[in-house]
């Protein structure tokens, strides 16, 4: 008997074992393991399509702070190759471009080359713009005109201190005064912009402050890009760059339109963009680092000596210098200048 029951056992055993081995193997309940995810995405996805990764261009589309249809006064436009383009290629018919030199040929002894540029700025299919000798952007005075846009590209006083400090504060007195007088030709919701070099000795001047004290705020800075105004080319403030032994133009000189530049637009205050209207959150991140850039600039300051202002004062001489209503658009250190010449 016992042997029978033995026999039962191992027989059941053996069934049991066989219906085990033929069913097919189920997941086990709860979710994967982290060892069955690796193998799951490791294996071929035929039925999933491929998709390309699109990569965008590192840099931005240029910002055109103006538009054809606005009335732009232009300040310090030395070889005026800016309000040439301006003309030509954006097609800006309300163009008042203005030079500190008191006449064509004063101007053209400084640049042998202006008078093709004049020529596109005051061609026929440009009946209503005009070009104004004489004119200092601290004591700007056109009786009653107004304008949309007021355009002051690279001002810079000059070279003649070696002292940085001096040469600050003398810039900042300078943009002081245009930003008070230009506001006395700013239509009602109209922008003044400033474009400035990238770096210091500028970021010393501090510009954002500056136009607070002369009631404007800043609505927004971008970089400046030369290649968006064909035809542009900086031009230094004290005129064309000459071998000192022939006389002749150098050709081989620096190119300060290859330099980094921002543009800072200001409106007047209470005019401004309020948080959330249009101004993203990338705008505004963008806008406080500058801002803390710059106050940490200013803190700098003091700390600037007489031994750090001859190399300063070197490389204002090589970009151009500047003097103040002449400060053309093009530039490095400035293309306009009033007494400093």
């Amino acid at each position: 008997m016992a042997k029978k029951r033995g026999r039962l056992q191992e027989a059941l055993k053996s069934a049991i074992s066989q219906q085990q081995k033929q069913k097919p193997s189920q997941p086990p309940h709860g979710p994967p393991s982290k060892k069955q995810k690796t193998t799951n995405s490791q294996q071929p996805q035929p039925n999933k399509p491929f998709k390309k990764k699109h990569h965008q261009p590192s840099q931005s589309a240029p910002v055109i702070p103006f538009s054809p249809s606005d009335t732009i006064l232009l300040l310090g436009e030395a070889d005026l190759s800016f309000s040439a383009s301006l003309a030509t290629h954006h097609k800006c018919s309300s163009l008042t471009s203005t030079v500190f030199e008191p006449s064509l040929e004063a101007l053209k002894e400084k640049y042998p080359h202006v008078e093709s540029n004049i020529s596109l700025l005051l061609s026929s299919s440009h009946p209503s713009n005009k070009l104004l000798y004489g004119i200092d952007a601290t004591k700007l005075t056109l009786k009653s005109q107004t304008f949309s846009r007021i355009i002051f590209n690279f001002p810079h006083i000059g070279g003649k201190s070696k002292d940085v400090n001096r040469q600050v504060r003398a810039n900042q007195e300078m943009l002081v005064g245009f930003f008070r007088r230009g506001l006395l030709h700013l239509a009602p919701r109209g922008k003044i912009i400033v474009t400035l070099f990238e770096g210091e000795p500028y970021t010393l001047w501090n510009v954002r402050d500056l136009g607070r004290h002369a009631g404007l705020e800043v609505e927004r800075s971008f970089k400046f890009q030369a290649g968006a105004y064909p035809g542009y080319a900086h031009a230094r403030t004290l005129g064309v760059v000459r071998n000192k032994k022939t006389g002749e133009v150098s050709e081989g000189a620096w190119k300060g339109e290859k330099r980094e530049s921002r543009s800072f637009v200001f409106v007047r205050k209470g005019e401004g963009e309020k948080p959330g209207q249009g101004q993203g959150k990338k705008r505004k991140q963008e806008e406080e680092e500058a801002e803390s850039s710059e106050e940490e600039e200013e803190e700098e300051l003091e700390g600037w000596g007489e031994g750090d202002a001859e190399d300063g004062e070197e490389k204002e001489a090589e970009a151009g210098g500047g003097e103040y209503e002449q400060a053309s658009d093009d530039g490095e250190d400035g293309d306009g200048s009033n007494d400093e010449r």
